[in-house]
């Protein structure tokens, strides 16, 4: 299979040299990542702590596994103090999103090596580490066999296999098999992702289900909060069903406004909150309440004495978890427009009922394991909006029930990173990563 894949890779670098030197040379951006990926001017940033152990390198596609590696690399830095850690990306928006929230436990950002042999060892020679993780995804076999010949552990995290994915796996089974195999231990998300890695003839008795450190990563820091005392500082009526949409993007405060008018019929106590992602949208929000029976609109900065409207736009900032706290139910923007959503559980943190639109690209996993727990509900369209929210609105213990489900969900991922780090503390302590 080496001999294969090496083959394969020449011939595609012999025939797709000369438009990826063009494209390099023509952007500047590329250009010195390229050269660094190739292991040529690698940073010096890589000479820190040149005596320290263990090193570790964890390694993460893009930004989607940069956010789940959070938990995990705060966790390293804790447990051991004393080790160099080394992170790389693939992507460029990965790297940079890495740079921005793990600069504090990081101590050097590597270029992640082209997968030949040549840029492999480079970069290799360079980190020296004792242990290699990989978050999720992105498999390159001349790496994977660099760090085999070099006695290096291998550990993959977070991992996951889609129906999609495991029906690839199968059919490449040849490939994707010894690459499996090539890791010491394989946590998984799910029971169900063990099961289908068993079945590409994975051996068990590497694989561990330890769940996802997606939640871990998204899951807020949730304080107890009074829904009285709570409704009072928000100036909203103590006996008001409290709606709150919130991070709603353009497209999306002209559905929750026309829906917000049809329920107010039914339910006279209805109160919404309205608060947009980007702030400066507010003006743009109030044209829109005006333009329709909505009635009168407060703004939360202007609020002096209890407001006679039922609609309230929040205008001001890290006030939003405070409403998920003391709402009835919870609207997520960004998601009935294609933004790719915003995370669902800052809700269901508190025990809220969720509903969100189908484009939660940016929390898919997280989203669908709401759905499938019963967390949370999706919606496609304003109608599909206005009956889910009918429902909730007239049956409290509904809304129990699935703001249960979502906190129980998250309940129940809680531990993640901790699991995680027992497992790589019993590879370092065996002396299995030397």
């Amino acid at each position: 299979m080496r001999l294969i894949y090496n083959g394969i890779l020449l011939f595609a670098l012999i025939v797709f040299a000369p438009l990826l030197f063009v494209k390099i040379i023509l952007t500047p951006r590329y250009r010195g990542r390229i050269l660094r990926r190739l292991g040529i001017g690698l940073p010096r940033e890589l000479t820190k702590k040149p005596g320290a152990h263990p090193r570790l390198w964890i390694h993460a596609l893009s930004v989607g596994e940069v956010s789940s590696s959070r938990p995990l690399v705060r966790g390293l830095r804790a447990r051991f103090p004393g080790a160099a850690i080394f992170f790389s990306s693939a992507t460029q928006s990965g790297e940079t999103y890495a740079r921005e929230v793990l600069a504090a436990q990081v101590d050097a950002f590597v270029p992640f090596p082209l997968d030949a042999p040549f840029c492999v060892k480079g970069v290799m020679e360079a980190v020296r580490p004792d242990l290699f993780i990989l978050v999720e995804t992105d498999f390159w076999p001349n790496f994977l066999w660099a760090l085999q010949r070099r006695r290096v552990a291998a550990v993959l995290v977070n991992g996951r296999i889609s129906e999609s994915s495991f029906g690839r796996y199968r059919k490449l089974s040849w490939f994707f098999l010894p690459l499996f195999a090539s890791f010491r231990v394989i946590t998984m998300q799910t029971a169900a992702d063990a099961r289908n890695l068993i079945k590409l003839g994975v051996a068990e008795e590497k694989i561990k289900v330890l769940g996802n450190l997606k939640y871990e990563a998204a899951t807020p820091e949730v304080h107890p909060i009074d829904p009285e005392a709570g409704r009072e500082k928000y100036l909203i009526p103590a006996d008001a069903l409290l709606w709150v949409a919130g991070s709603t993007h353009p497209g999306e405060e002209e559905i929750v406004l026309d829906v917000f008018r049809a329920l107010r019929r039914d339910f006279p106590r209805l109160f919404l909150v309205i608060a947009p992602r980007n702030i400066q949208r507010v003006p743009e929000i109030l044209k829109i309440a005006a333009g329709g029976e909505t009635g009168e609109v407060s703004l939360r900065s202007a609020s002096v004495s209890q407001p006679r409207s039922n609609l309230m736009i929040l205008d001001t900032f890290g006030e939003l978890a405070g409403l998920y706290g003391i709402c009835d139910v919870a609207f997520l923007g960004g998601s009935l427009v294609p933004e790719g959503g915003h995370n669902p559980l800052e809700p269901a943190a508190f025990g809220k009922p969720v509903i969100f639109g189908p484009h939660m690209d940016d929390f898919g996993e997280i989203s669908r394991g709401l759905l499938l727990a019963g967390g949370a509900l999706m919606v496609h369209s304003k109608g599909d909006l206005q009956e889910r929210l009918r429902e909730l609105l007239n049956d409290a213990a509904l809304r129990r029930q699935i703001g249960d489900k979502g906190k129980k969900l998250i309940a129940e991922q809680q531990g993640v990173t901790s699991r995680h780090l027992e497992v790589i503390r019993q590879i370092l302590d065996k002396g299995e990563a030397a």
